[in-house]
This record gives C-alpha cells, structure tokens and sequence, in this order.
C-alpha cells in the first residue's frame, strides 16, 4: 500500500508535475500545482487534477473497478503511476471500452484495429501502458522518426534511478535508459544524468542522499521509492515493455 502519510491528491501531483512544468499536459498553472502539492492543498489539487486529460480518466477506470469512490484515494494514483495490485481488477473489456471511447475518434480505422487488440492480450491502465502502446499509436510514431520517438517515450515513463549525488537543485542517479535492439524496446545499461529535483529551491525529494531510489518523470525527481514501490514499478515497466514489443 502506498505510504499512508502522503494524501492521493498529493501523490498525483509530484507525478504530473514534470511533464505539466514543460506545457505537456494538464492546465497551464504549473507554478500552483508545485505550490499546491508542496502545501498539500487537497482542494486545488484535486481541481488541477481533473485538468489532466490523458492521465484522469485512467484514475477514474481503476477507482470503478475497484470500488473506491475517489479517483485520487492514494492506492488508485499508485496504481496508475507505479503500478500495483488494484491494476489486475480491472476487466479487460472495461479498458477495452475506455480506450475506445476516448481514442477510437482520434485514430485510423488500422490503428485502432491494433490498438483494440491491446485490453485481451494483458493490457492494464497503467502509465506505462499509455507511454509504450497509446502514446506512440496517436502520433509519435507515423513520422518514421523511432529513434525520436524511443527518447520520447524514455522521458514519458516513469523511471527510477539510485541517487550518486546531490548536486544543488539536481540529483546524479544512475538509470536504465530505454534502447532499441534487434527491433525491440529494452532497458539498458544503467548510466550517469541529471535530473532536476528543485525548483527555486521547492521540490519533494528533500533530504536525499546517496543510495536512495527516487522516481523521475520527464527529468523531475518525483518521490523517494521504497523497495515494494520499486518492485512494482519495474515489474510493470517490464510486463507493459513485453505486451508493446509485440507490436514495436
């Protein structure tokens, strides 16, 4: 279960942070949803939330099959970023539907034939699903640009990284980047990178040091993992990397 003493409202925020920052998605208040999220402003966060297009309906599908009445209750955001065991309750027709009421319109009649495809062959509304198969099939991809794309979508999901240093407003971790070998999407050998885990002195990894785990999206340190958050979150990267290459 997810560390009780960060409110769901709050957890979803240090995730959508990175990409929000970058005028990716969610509303253009990227300054108060830090604030907010660093304040734990329950009220405006969960406003801020509902902005997120790509990322809320996923909350709202996992909470339903769940039986959990909020969409932000801190085991569905979990779930949704990271990944853990709600994920597996909920019925592949019910994702199946979803993806079909919010994509097929925006998709060729042959990409949403594959995308259809995605729910019985063991897809789960996680976000490494949406970055691996639904985010390459709206767009990415049709240039040709796959090495473009891979990078892309390296930032997009969610990775983890062992801290080496603190350095000011940035952290030196060591992450597996996403490579392309004999055709096929895999994690490689870890490396040096920056990534930013402040801004103007605000951020929610405080007090980090070398040897802690933290998870990055879009070059943000979002959170401190623990070892069962770490599982999970490898664990289901690998699991939605394997359903994506079969497909690549």
């Amino acid at each position: 279960m997810p560390d009780g003493r960060v409110p769901g409202p709050v957890l979803f925020a240090r995730y959508a942070f990175g990409p929000n920052r970058l005028g990716y998605c969610g509303p253009d208040d990227a300054r108060g949803l830090l604030d907010a999220a660093v304040a734990g402003d329950d009220g405006d966060l969960r406003q801020l939330a509902q902005g997120f297009e790509g990322a809320y309906p996923y909350l709202d599908l996992i909470a339903r099959a769940n039986g959990i009445a909020d969409p932000l209750d801190a085991t569905v955001v979990e779930a949704y970023w990271l990944g853990n065991e709600l994920l597996r309750r909920v019925p592949a027709a019910a994702l199946h539907d979803s993806l079909g009421e919010r994509f097929r319109p925006r998709l060729r009649p042959e990409g949403w034939r594959w995308l259809a495809t995605k729910a019985p062959a063991g897809a789960h509304p996680v976000h490494a699903f949406h970055v691996f198969d639904v985010f390459p099939r709206l767009g990415l991809m049709r240039s040709g640009a796959l090495d473009g794309a891979l990078g892309v979508m390296d930032a997009c999901r969610i990775r983890w990284g062992e801290v080496r240093s603190v350095e000011g407003e940035r952290l030196l971790v060591d992450v597996a980047p996403l490579t392309l070998v004999e055709g096929k999407m895999r994690l490689g050998e870890r490396r040096p990178e920056l990534v930013q885990r402040w801004l103007d002195g605000t951020g929610f990894v405080d007090g980090v040091a070398a040897g802690d785990v933290v998870s990055i999206h879009w070059g943000w340190a979002c959170d401190r993992l623990d070892a069962r958050r770490l599982r999970n979150l490898a664990a289901w990267t690998t699991r939605q990397l394997r359903l994506a290459n079969r497909t690549v």
